[in-house]
């Protein structure tokens, strides 16, 4: 049986099948971003949204459901933006104000596919299709399998239609009726998956150059922070392999894993060591990223900015 990371049920609907494009972040961030509290509930779907998003309103609700899905904007009252929203997103001083930098893209990927709350498929995808190649027909069972495993009311029309979502996030549609339709998905630009003949899909895997070491730090210590009783110390095989763990969400091979985790030492000042002795490879966390794992990740997310 397949364990989900928390008790949080899975999730397969809500962003209307619309896959996320580059500016919506930062459209949902500006809505709620207010100094007088929390935005209202009605932000995304009252008559002046579609003005607000200039997009239609099946789409501003895609934006809601994307902008809480990468933890942008969380519910609280109405909606607010979290911190890493502000981080990113910030008019003042945030890292990619237009959410043009590709570590913004590699970190929203990482959102999506590292758990399973919002994005059940994402999650179900990078993590536990081990094939190299697979198609829609595959995945759409095997997710069937997992619904039924956790005795889910969830209906294969909409199975299908998730999958399809989460296919064109990465590997996008030609054509489309509305500018937003033929806009590039968000994700597409990784180069994570390209389509086959004949329909089906493929992993790409390797050392994605244009994932910044910070981004990979970030995920490091994110992944670190999920853990029960990690301790100080993880083993290599952990990194690379394990259920939501950087090397499976970013689809790295062993060879690059390792260069990542050689190169945080420097990153990270010493506070993040790789080892390998005696055929055993590990990292350790020393005490600036022990006493407040959370804060120390926010602030490795700056070096993938700089």
């Amino acid at each position: 049986m397949i364990q989900l990371p928390s008790q949080n049920p899975p999730q397969f609907s809500g962003h209307e099948t619309f896959p996320l494009r580059q500016l919506w972040l930062r459209k949902a961030y500006d809505a709620v971003n207010r100094q007088d509290g929390p935005a209202p509930r009605s932000v995304f779907a009252d008559e002046e949204a579609i003005v607000r998003f200039g997009v239609g309103k099946n789409m501003a609700m895609s934006i809601r459901f994307w902008a809480t899905a990468c933890g942008i904007i969380e519910e609280v009252e109405g909606y607010r933006p979290t911190k890493l929203g502000h981080q990113l997103f910030n008019p003042q001083n945030g890292l990619d104000e237009f959410s043009e930098h590709p570590a913004t893209t590699w970190l929203m990927h990482w959102q999506a596919a590292s758990t399973h709350e919002k994005t059940t498929t994402w999650w179900f995808l990078f993590n536990h299709v081990v094939q190299q190649v697979f198609d829609r027909e595959f995945l759409t069972a095997a997710l069937s399998g997992l619904v039924t495993e956790h005795k889910l009311r969830i209906s294969m029309a909409t199975l299908k239609r998730d999958v399809e979502c989460c296919i064109r996030s990465y590997v996008p549609r030609l054509g489309g009726d509305s500018p937003e339709e033929m806009s590039e998905p968000l994700f597409g630009e990784l180069g994570l998956i390209q389509q086959n003949a004949k329909g089906s899909f493929e992993f790409r895997r390797g050392a994605k150059r244009s994932l910044p070491d910070g981004i990979f730090a970030y995920a490091l210590l994110d992944y670190w922070e999920r853990m029960p009783h990690a301790g100080s110390v993880m083993a290599f095989d952990r990194v690379a392999y394990d259920y939501g763990s950087p090397g499976r969400v970013f689809k790295l091979d062993e060879n690059a894993v390792a260069d990542r985790l050689m190169a945080l030492e420097q990153l990270t000042r010493g506070q993040i060591q790789w080892t390998e002795q005696a055929g055993i490879r590990q990292v350790t966390r020393k005490d600036a990223a022990l006493k407040n794992l959370t804060e120390y990740k926010y602030k490795l997310l700056e070096n993938a900015y700089d």
